[in-house]
């Protein structure tokens, strides 16, 4: 299966051509640094390019106060990681091996030449992306959860880590290396925390606050106004993302939870044109997130819309949950649909732990040699049934319907019906829960047979019901009588994406009568920009924006 970037391996002898070296000179300054200064310290900010002229790095381990074997880099090679792009916090110390020379480019008129210079953009984004693989494959640095295995805040951070592709490990509350790390941030060893660096951690810790340490989420100002606004960081939103900044669009994308909506929660995607193997939803949408920064696109997350008015000249105001508000000329809405939660007594109560909407790696490790429940008859289903079926000891899907034919791909169908790790339970629903803090037992009614039984199971994954993000929509554009927003010729709009109010587009799951699938998502989002740029050319021409 493809991963989210190149193997690093593969990238040791990648140099930057001589001609890009000589215009990173034209904007960047040449300083000087003695053997054994800091190039960066972790958790400063990202604000400078660097490339080394002269002398040797070494990437020391902020816990450890150790270089990393892998990580000395010499004349020729650049520093930095993936987190560049988006102005965020260093995760090691870069120091100075030997004295040292570097070519210092300040990072808004880097990123500006990376735009000019695609070869070069290609280089480094490329390079920076394999680092950020290399971190995540080999448990590197990032961020260290203390109390996952018991917490479900820590496991919500676990959750927004992984989906967001934020390098993180976690260490079990009563250890050792737990009692070192929190004695190191002078924290209580006996309770759940986030460590961010050596002496930096967050208890009590919010998924904006560990977003906010990585660059992910930007200081927003109504002062400014976008070109466009896309609320929702789904395949459809990232490739409006895309194709918004390759036409020179002053572009947002917010997201509230993760980028790449609900299709970041999928294992394995097989059946996405160019990747023959599969992909994971999170890889897939991270990889178009990645392209659209080149761009100049830019993300905030988690940020949720709460309400949508026009000003006057034709401007857009999104006001946030948080208080804050964006403004912009167009808006893009691909805020997609999320699973609905079950009408069961206490449901809401064992939400990550015990309930989850995601099957990857790290809901995975909780239910290890288990016996675990997937609920619903869709691909997402199917493919969590699959990956699940390698570490637990055995997955019930339960399906309302009497089969899969008319709601899952035949080639899944297909593997699930011969997999003996993997029962399927037609006519048949959760009906209770339960537990004490964490789930232990459901009870499953089977409407075929009449009866309810039990099952001792840590885990349930739901997998149902497409219920569309559109509440913040209220009374600007037209809904269908579900919700999904009406586009097109029957809403009185010039192209298939365009809403009932002018300057408005809707594309993906969360558009009315839209192929819920991937590869259309991100087709609907790669044509409505055309729409966009089109909109705000005659917006302009009438004295508007």
């Amino acid at each position: 299966m493809e991963s989210l970037a190149d193997d690093l391996a593969t990238l040791v002898r990648q140099r930057l051509e001589p001609e890009h070296v000589q215009a990173m000179r034209a904007i960047g300054e040449s300083v000087a640094l003695s053997a054994g200064g800091k190039v960066f310290a972790v958790g400063g900010r990202q604000d400078h390019f660097h490339y080394i002229e002269e002398g040797a790095v070494e990437v020391i381990n902020p816990i450890t106060n150790r270089p990393f074997p892998e990580g000395a880099m010499g004349p020729g090679e650049f520093i930095g990681e993936i987190d560049f792009l988006s102005g965020g916090r260093a995760q090691v110390d870069i120091v100075a091996e030997t004295d040292l020379r570097l070519l210092r480019v300040p990072r808004q008129a880097m990123l500006d030449l990376m735009a000019r210079v695609p070869e070069l953009g290609d280089i480094i984004v490329t390079v920076f992306a394999a680092r950020r693989r290399h971190m995540i494959e080999n448990n590197l640095l990032g961020i260290t959860l203390l109390g996952g295995e018991a917490d479900r805040d820590i496991r919500r951070i676990a959750d927004f880590a992984n989906r967001n592709r934020i390098p993180a490990r976690q260490v079990a509350l009563g250890s050792k290396e737990a009692a070192d790390l929190a004695q190191g941030c002078g924290l209580d060893p006996s309770r759940p925390a986030v460590i961010l660096g050596p002496s930096a951690a967050l208890q009590n810790p919010t998924p904006r606050q560990v977003a906010a340490y990585f660059g992910m989420d930007r200081t927003l100002s109504a002062d400014r106004v976008y070109d466009v606004l896309i609320v929702g960081g789904g395949p459809a939103g990232i490739a409006a993302g895309v194709y918004a900044g390759a036409e020179g669009l002053k572009a947002l994308v917010i997201e509230d939870l993760a980028i790449g909506g609900q299709a970041g929660s999928s294992s394995r995607i097989e059946n996405y044109m160019g990747f023959p193997t599969g992909i994971s939803g999170a890889d897939l949408c991270w990889r178009g997130e990645v392209q659209a920064m080149k761009f100049g696109t830019r993300f905030a997350v988690p940020r949720r819309a709460a309400a949508v008015s026009e000003e006057a000249g034709g401007v857009f105001r999104v006001s946030l949950e948080d208080g804050e508000a964006v403004r912009a000329r167009a808006i893009v809405v691909a805020t997609g649909v999320q699973y609905r939660k079950l009408a069961i007594e206490g449901f809401e109560d064992f939400e990550s732990a015990g309930i989850y909407y995601a099957a990857t790696d790290l809901e995975a490790r909780y239910c290890k040699g288990a016996e675990v429940v997937v609920i619903g008859g869709g691909n997402s289903a199917g493919q969590a049934a699959m990956f699940l079926s390698r570490a637990a000891r055995h997955v019930h899907v339960l399906i309302r319907g009497t089969s899969l034919a008319a709601s899952m791909s035949d080639y899944l169908r297909n593997r699930l019906e011969s997999d003996p790790a993997i029962t399927l339970h037609t006519r048949s629903q959760l009906s209770a829960c339960h537990g004490d803090g964490n789930l232990d037992c459901v009870t499953i009614h089977d409407a075929g047979a009449g009866r309810d039984w039990r099952l001792d199971t840590p885990a349930v994954f739901v997998m149902v019901g497409a219920a569309p993000n559109t509440g913040w929509l209220s009374g600007c554009v037209e809904l269908d009588d579900k919700g999904f927003v009406r586009t097109g010729a029957e809403v009185g709009a010039a192209s298939a994406h365009g809403t009932s109010h002018p300057g408005v587009f809707a594309v993906g799951d969360v558009r009315a009568g839209s192929v819920k699938r991937v590869a259309s998502a991100v087709g609907e989002g790669s044509v409505v920009i055309s729409r966009v740029f089109a909109y705000l050319q005659e917006s302009s021409a009438n004295g508007q924006g």
